[in-house]
């Protein structure tokens, strides 16, 4: 076994499921945190106006840039289940197709970003003093879609095999850079809402670059050839049926919650950027507890692979309690250290009041997001998508448009609208565990028959 890969299917799971995460936290850590310097510096550096411009992208481009780590997540589950099945012959066409699905995909946002920012922004019903900023910065913005599907292709390949260092060490290179072109583009080129976006496409090329020269260094079965590069018919079918699914999953929160920033819209100019402000912690614990999702589907799609059956329960059950426990440490966090959490977008006080409204809800409901994205992660480990993913879209799509027409109609306040989050999140967690239970019997009955 080459250098950094881990075999999933022997040894302690609990400790073996940390160590695998662990890198992933930090991976995603620092991604949340690289992602918000770009707010953090246009808004102690270019003014609230600029803040506001770029707060109000992040539905946006979390929906594009969503959709990406979810057909990650797929090339994930799927060179996962053939490297602990040991189909070599799979896993490398598998891998070559899925570069090629997923740079199709980016290619795709990039064309689709570009060309609709400006109806999509009026869609949003963005204020006046807040849309060129904020179309500016999509453009620009999205013409690194191709680099992040890259990486998202590259991460999940190396997370099959349970390698999570190597995108820790070029995530953390590319972002280190970004903070710095952050600094320089707003501070020393005046450039404002454009420089933050220059910075983050520069960076991710960076990445992506990164990430497949390691790819194509690399001797075993996962490696990249470029004579080897075209889509099979069949692993194509399986990587868009499994990755699309869990891509319009991640999309489908980023179009539900269009509805909500609408919502915030119909406040005054102070609470949207609050919100703004305050809705960066989102990414950030949502992306570290996500590092247990991604371990969820590993373990249990090489286990599944390799006809581990008790494995892959306990693997559930414990990304489960890790996920759970790291979003309840950093949900607290922000409630009792929310302002100084703030003081790093805005330099107002009353912006900052506006935002501790959001923090005190979310940081007390993060928790219970990990019911349900766990037990997502693990339909996903058993190779079901499909179900799993409308769930989601009636229990946090339907399921909050209809709380905005109704429950925040009725009663107007900021405290009804954030409520929606965690009772969507518990209707849908409900829904998903039934589900999971029943899947799981069928898939183990496979081995039963199998005995």
């Amino acid at each position: 076994m080459a250098s950094g890969e881990k075999n999933l299917t022997e040894g302690p799971l609990a400790r073996q499921i940390l160590v695998f995460s662990l890198p992933l936290v930090c991976s995603n850590l620092l991604q949340a945190l690289f992602n918000m310097s770009d707010i953090a510096v246009v808004g102690r550096f270019a003014g609230s106006q600029a803040l506001g411009s770029v707060g109000s992208t992040t539905i946006f481009v979390t929906l594009m840039t969503g959709f990406l780590i979810g057909l990650g997540g797929g090339v994930n589950v799927l060179v996962a289940r053939f490297y602990g099945a040991e189909q070599p012959r799979d896993v490398e066409k598998s891998v070559h197709s899925s570069l090629l699905v997923c740079i199709a995909a980016g290619i795709l946002l990039l064309v689709i970003g570009v060309a609709f920012s400006p109806a999509l922004m009026r869609l949003l019903g963005t204020k006046p003093d807040l849309i060129d900023g904020a179309i500016l910065y999509l453009r620009i913005y999205f013409l690194g879609m191709p680099a992040m599907a890259i990486y998202n292709f590259g991460n999940g390949v190396f997370s099959a095999v349970g390698n999570t260092r190597k995108p820790l060490v070029y995530l953390t290179i590319a972002g280190i850079l970004n903070i710095i072109l952050n600094l320089f583009f707003v501070i020393v080129c005046r450039m404002s809402v454009a420089g933050v976006a220059l910075a983050s496409i520069l960076t991710q090329y960076l990445s992506a670059f990164l990430i497949l020269r390691a790819l194509t260094r690399v001797e075993g079965c996962y490696g990249l050839r470029r004579e080897k590069l075209h889509l099979d018919p069949a692993m194509t079918r399986s990587i868009l049926g499994l990755g699309v699914p869990a891509g319009c999953q991640n999309a489908i929160f980023a179009l539900a919650n269009l509805f909500i920033q609408a919502s915030i819209n119909t406040f005054d100019t102070v609470v949207v950027r609050g919100n703004s402000a305050a809705a960066n912690a989102d990414p950030l614990v949502y992306d570290v507890m996500a590092a247990f999702y991604t371990a969820c589907a590993s373990f249990m799609s090489q286990n599944f692979g390799a006809g581990k059956r008790a494995r892959v329960k306990r693997s559930y059950f414990i990304s489960l309690g890790y996920s759970f426990g790291i979003g309840a440490v950093m949900g607290l966090s922000l409630v009792f250290f929310g302002q100084t959490f703030l003081a790093l977008f805005t330099t107002e006080q009353a912006v900052a009041d506006a935002g501790m409204q959001r923090l005190v809800i979310m940081g007390l409901c993060y928790p219970i997001s990990a019911f349900m994205d766990c037990t997502i992660a693990a339909s996903r480990g058993l190779g079901r998508t499909i179900v799993p993913t409308f769930i989601v879209i009636m229990g946090s799509c339907v399921f909050r448009v209809v709380w905005v027409y109704t429950v925040f109609a009725y009663f107007g306040t900021l405290q009804s609208l954030y409520l929606l989050f965690v009772c969507s999140w518990t209707v849908t967690a409900i829904a998903e565990i039934i589900y999971f239970v029943r899947i799981y019997k069928q898939q183990m009955s496979i081995y039963d028959k199998a005995a």
